[in-house]
């Protein structure tokens, strides 16, 4: 309303609601519902941006214990807050970072709808904290956090195949860092937009975004080695094979450089582990049979780990990697097996059914019977998806 210099009678006449509904919402009295939520997208062309915050966790379908824990985190913070002598001072901002780390560690081993609804509790809390008393540096760590965590609110929103919402947050992301002069998380926005360009089938953007991270991002940063590889994957899709092995080990190279991470799961730290996993990827996305063991071991290790916990949502993207190998390598009737099961698992996301079509597309070319069930499984999945709002 503020940045259109519109008044509260305003929006009620122009969305058809009730003022007082909405007075009580902008006060934060009552929450807004997705009714409301929709005529508001409608009447600022926000494209489900304000639908989508509202309805990600109703779609989720928490538990009251998921929402008291949220709860206890917040009041946790407050009681820390209260101590200072700023609204935000060391140990509340020390809180909400540690929050934001638990949230990206998470990411790999939670479904994203269910993880939005606690990275929206936070982005909630930090704007709180943004109109309150804080120092210069205070207000730059906030809105750091506020930019970690609005790119990871845009990537769950990709997983979900909900553009419109990806796009506001990823927005959102890079103009907090741009306000805090943070190159990697501006980094990381493009390098995401480069994943999400890749997947639409438009290589040649992700080229090109992933080269402008490559540019802005510090050169000792994740965000650089991601983009790096990025950029090698739609080399690859587009079967430019030196280039693609040029950054195959430029990032082979980068990785083996970094110290081992003390939690090599955080989405927005490499670990040098995965490198493997990136090569198993690119290679099979170039048609080389070499990705074959290369990919297996990699599954092998998400399934098994040495720590004891299945890694489900990486094995089944794993699986698919591997049946395009066994693919390349003559081997049809494994990868229509490696792919069944990854669309039984109930872990592949929306962002990666591509993937699983392609494969399928490559069973059916070569007339297997396996190609009938693998379509069956395939569209039950779409059809069990959750759509992107609007």
């Amino acid at each position: 309303m503020a940045e259109r210099g519109m008044s509260l009678r305003a929006l009620a006449r122009d969305s058809n609601y009730d003022h007082g509904g909405l007075s009580k919402v902008a006060r934060d009295l009552r929450p807004p519902t997705v009714e409301m939520a929709q005529r508001l997208d409608a009447v600022f062309g926000t494209d489900g941006t304000l639908t989508a915050l509202v309805a990600a966790p109703q779609s989720t379908q928490m538990g009251r214990w998921q929402t008291s824990a949220m709860d206890e985190e917040l009041e946790a913070i407050d009681i820390a807050r209260r101590v200072g002598a700023t609204d935000c001072g060391e140990l509340t901002l020390g809180h909400v970072e540690a929050i934001f780390d638990d949230l990206a560690v998470s990411y790999h081993r939670s479904d994203p709808g269910e993880l939005l609804v606690r990275i929206m509790t936070q982005l909630k809390y930090i704007s709180r904290l943004l109109d309150g008393r804080k120092t210069f540096k205070e207000h730059r760590r906030l809105l750091v956090t506020g930019g970690w965590l609005s790119l990871l609110a845009a990537t769950c929103h990709i997983d979900l195949d909900r553009k419109g919402p990806a796009a506001a947050f990823l927005r959102t992301a890079r103009s907090l860092a741009e306000e805090a002069e943070h190159d990697e998380i501006i980094g990381w926005c493009l390098e995401t937009q480069a994943w999400q360009h890749l997947t639409e089938g438009d290589y040649v953007r992700a080229v090109a975004l992933s080269q402008a991270a490559q540019h802005v991002a510090p050169k000792d940063s994740s965000a650089y080695i991601q983009a790096s590889a990025q950029e090698g994957r739609a080399w690859a899709r587009m079967g430019d094979r030196g280039r693609t092995r040029a950054l195959v080990d430029r990032v082979t190279g980068l990785a083996a450089a970094l110290p081992a991470t003390e939690r090599p799961e955080h989405h927005y730290r490499y670990d040098p582990a995965k490198s493997d996993a990136y090569i198993a990827t690119t290679l099979a996305w170039l048609g080389d049979v070499e990705a074959a063991p290369i990919a297996r071991q990699v599954l092998a290790r998400l399934i098994a780990p040495s720590d004891g916990t299945p890694r489900l949502r990486r094995a089944a993207s794993a699986r698919l990697d591997l049946s395009l190998a066994l693919i390349a390598g003559d081997e049809p009737d494994e990868a229509a097996h490696e792919t069944m099961t990854a669309l039984a698992s109930g872990v592949l996301v929306p962002s990666n059914y591509w993937r699983a079509q392609e494969v399928i597309s490559k069973v059916e070319a070569r007339g297997l019977p396996e190609a009938h069930a693998l379509n069956e499984a395939y569209q039950g999945l779409r059809r069990s998806a959750p759509r992107e709002l609007s």
